[in-house]
């Protein structure tokens, strides 16, 4: 684009000079010496409309041998641009939706702004598929120069999202501005997939938590709420609230606390607490039990049995989560 700009100024700078040298050797007029610059440098010649001397038509091959070759190549970087970029751009969205028609148990993201891109970070760090629904068109291009998968559309309407793979996803969230655009949003998801899981974000308004939930969410998080509850921890708590963030997050201790499912078939399943030996074997903390029908069990006594469906919530080294995981 910018070979474009400037071969246009220098278009412009070409024609200015034919023009002035028209009205300087053979005295005619501004409009009939930007007529006769225009038919030469593009070679269409309607004939003279000014009589040229000697020395006009030496100026005039001149400023055939010039421009030609000049409007050619302007031409032609036109061509190119307009072409090879609509080209790129057909064939780049088209790679992208096959892409993101391949994926399957992955999670729909709508909305990148910044709450957005922080989810998308901590998705991609813990190598979970995603897809962005995106109504910028000039920010789904940056999204796809980060290397993620970004659809351009209307994150509440149904054509989008079945073009998001929303059939197959595991879970949506909607994080746009407006409270409104993500309860149109969760309307449409929990219509098209009764099965999803619906994360949504809300301004803490009052009402839109309520509202949110009635279309169909299963979450709603208001961050500015979670915001301030962190910073008054902070002050109350500096201690846990440094821990858990150890823990989370990882850092120096090398401490992670993760959730693990027990999956039916697994050695685990209908054993108690302490005949796993996972605390001896792993080196592990089981710091809750979640069971499938919803039920909390925090700090489990070693009688406790674990269930098939069952999520472990562990608190230990990363290696010693991922040895425990691959027999869960």
């Amino acid at each position: 684009m910018k070979r474009i700009v400037a071969s246009g100024v220098l278009l412009l700078l070409l024609l200015l000079t034919g023009t002035t040298g028209y009205m300087t050797i053979e005295g005619s007029s501004f409009f009939d010496s930007l007529y006769m610059s225009v038919i030469t440098i593009t070679t269409v010649g309607y004939g003279e409309v000014v009589p040229l001397s000697r020395a006009g038509r030496l100026f005039t091959m001149s400023l055939i041998l010039v421009g030609v070759g000049f409007v050619l190549y302007l031409f032609g970087e036109i061509t190119n641009a307009v072409v090879e970029g609509g080209l790129r751009r057909i064939l780049g969205r088209n790679n992208m939706e096959k892409k993101v028609a391949g994926l399957k148990h992955h999670y729909i993201v709508c909305g990148f702004g910044r709450i957005g891109k922080v989810i998308c970070k901590a998705l991609r760090e813990n190598h979970l598929p995603f897809v962005i629904v995106e109504h910028d068109a000039q920010e789904v291009q940056a999204i796809n120069e980060l290397g993620f998968l970004a659809l351009e559309g209307n994150a509440s309407s149904d054509e989008t999202l079945l073009r998001a793979g929303i059939k197959q996803a595991k879970g949506l969230i909607a994080v746009v501005s407006s409270d409104a655009d993500n309860v149109y949003i969760v309307l449409s998801a929990r219509g098209l997939n009764p099965n999803l899981y619906i994360m949504a974000r809300s301004s803490g308004a009052e009402g839109t938590e309520t509202k949110l939930l009635r279309a169909g969410a299963d979450k709603v998080i208001s961050p500015y709420y979670i915001g301030a509850v962190r910073m008054a921890q902070m002050i109350m708590r500096p201690t846990v609230v440094d821990f858990l963030d150890l823990t989370v997050h990882g850092g120096e201790l090398g401490l992670r606390l993760e959730e693990l499912r027990v999956s039916a078939d697994s050695t685990f399943a209908n054993q108690t607490l302490m005949a796993s030996n996972i605390r001896k074997k792993h080196d592990l903390i089981v710091v809750a039990i979640k069971r499938e029908h919803g039920e909390m069990l925090f700090n489990p006594m070693p009688g406790t049995e674990i269930l098939p469906g069952d999520i472990l919530v562990v608190l230990g080294e990363h290696k010693s989560i991922k040895d425990l995981e691959r027999e869960l």
